[in-house]
């Protein structure tokens, strides 16, 4: 039984497809106007987990994200840099997926952008004005009437007539407390150039809300499983999404809602003011590996606050090369007697699976798989282990990897030119001249490498 804590009633809920082995989910995405930072990317990696695991518990999953592509910050920095809002969006959405693809992040199924589905968000927004949900005003834009949808607050614990009755929010950068009816559609407004599509309701574009609501709504259906995203989307984004999104349809729109915490740097709100502000070029650059950094971003429960220090990192390195050795050093048994049962391999995916089913339990599942890990390495050592029994390990890391994502990961690190500069130490070391193999040593450390010399040959791994 898999559970998880839904937002929209505040409490852990056992999870029940709309169909049976089947789940559609929508992942707020990224505001493609610069790089992703690793608050973006803490939230993307968890939607990783989840996804794994659903699919690892054979699952089927519908995966859609969002690209905004058209909101404040898109206009403005791309009439800023002078390109049109095409070729500006894309160089970051080019990235994002670069981002994905470094750190082993599963692309979703869907990828739509909000610009390719104005005429769909005209047509539900005319529903919402057929129905009496949105009014337009003088200026051409539309909005949504909170006080006309009486479930408003429900997921975000609002009373809606505590609220500011008549402020009405054009912008799609504001907080809280300013929201009461809310944009749908905005006219066209002087210093956003030629950035504006025609309507009904004259010139103008989208709000950043009815984007995600239509976007979802096309790929997955009126009433879907999960929506994911941070705690920082539940108001007013998510909820002005089920607004907009029942009033339209009539239907409920989303039966899950998962929200993951913020990230910290160095027990401090991450801000370029603060100099604590990082993304995963910036991280890249420094020298961490990607898996290391995969790894710290899932390894911290999903609806706790994480912690992200460069020694997080580190132990995260150390975490990824003790499983890495012990799969060699596995690879390597060839004994036919010792004992099958000394492992308890099934206890330890039992254990791994009972704790991810509980909303994602990754702290006890990996403590779990490191419980189990410490019991092999004794056994090894001591020569207990037979190659069945070594074959059975291998292949539980091999399934615990489908969720984990980390061990065949590669680092930025040219894996020809460090196995070339093994080769020519390992050579040295034959003709018995020490100062090179020393030299060949101590570059590879100087590209926080490690090196070991085992009865098998040289092995290297990443340096923490």
């Amino acid at each position: 039984m898999i559970r998880f804590y839904n937002t929209l009633h505040r409490k852990s809920e056992e999870f029940t497809p709309i169909m049976p082995g089947e789940v559609k989910m929508y992942t707020c995405g990224p505001t493609v106007y610069n790089f992703a930072h690793i608050g973006n990317l803490r939230a993307y990696m968890f939607e990783d987990l989840l996804r794994r695991f659903l699919t690892f518990e054979k699952i089927s999953v519908t995966q859609v994200m969002n690209i905004t592509d058209i909101d404040d910050k898109t206009i403005r920095r791309s009439m800023e840099s002078g390109e049109t809002l095409e070729v500006f969006t894309q160089r970051y959405t080019n990235s994002f997926y670069d981002d994905l693809d470094t750190l082993n992040i599963q692309r979703a199924h869907h990828y739509p952008k909000a610009t390719e589905f104005i005429s769909h968000m005209i047509e539900v927004i005319q529903t919402l004005v057929d129905k009496g949900f949105a009014y337009r005003v003088e200026d051409g834009s539309v909005f949504f009437k909170v006080s006309s949808f009486a479930e408003y607050g429900k997921l975000a614990n609002l009373n809606p007539d505590q609220m500011r009755i008549g402020t009405r929010v054009v912008n799609d950068e504001y907080e809280k407390e300013e929201a009461r009816d809310f944009a749908l559609w905005k006219g066209k407004k002087e210093g956003e150039g030629d950035i504006h599509w025609d309507s009904p309701w004259g010139k103008g574009r989208p709000g950043w809300h009815i984007e995600c609501s239509v976007m979802a709504m096309h790929y997955l259906g009126a009433h879907f499983d999960i929506h994911c995203g941070g705690v920082d989307n539940i108001f007013p984004h998510h909820e002005n999404e089920i607004a907009q999104s029942q009033a339209a349809t009539g239907e409920p729109f989303v039966n899950y809602w998962l929200h993951n915490e913020h990230l910290l740097v160095d027990g401090e709100k991450m801000s370029k003011s603060a100099n604590n502000f990082y993304t995963l070029r910036d991280l890249l650059d420094k020298g961490f590996s990607p898996e290391a950094i995969r790894y710290t971003l899932i390894s911290t429960h999903y609806r706790q606050k994480l912690n992200f220090t460069f020694e997080k990192i580190k132990v995260s390195q150390k975490a990824i090369n003790r499983l890495r050795e012990l799969k060699r050093r596995l690879e390597s048994v060839k004994s036919t007697t010792g004992e099958t049962e000394l492992l308890k391999t099934d206890d330890m995916l039992k254990k791994f699976i009972e704790f991810l089913s509980d909303d994602l339990n990754i702290s006890g599942a990996l403590g779990a798989l490191f419980t189990w890990v410490n019991g092999i390495f004794a056994a090894l050592d001591v020569n207990r282990i037979s190659a069945e029994s070594a074959k059975k390990a291998l292949n539980a890391l091999t399934k615990i990897d489908e969720v984990l994502g980390v061990l065949d990961l590669q680092g930025n690190e040219d894996s020809s030119e460090i196995d070339a500069l093994i080769q020519q130490r390992t050579q040295a070391r034959k003709d018995k001249n020490w100062a090179l193999a020393d030299e060949i040593r101590n570059k590879l450390q100087s590209m926080n490498i490690i090196i070991e010399d085992t009865p098998d040959g040289t092995i290297w791994k990443k340096g923490s």
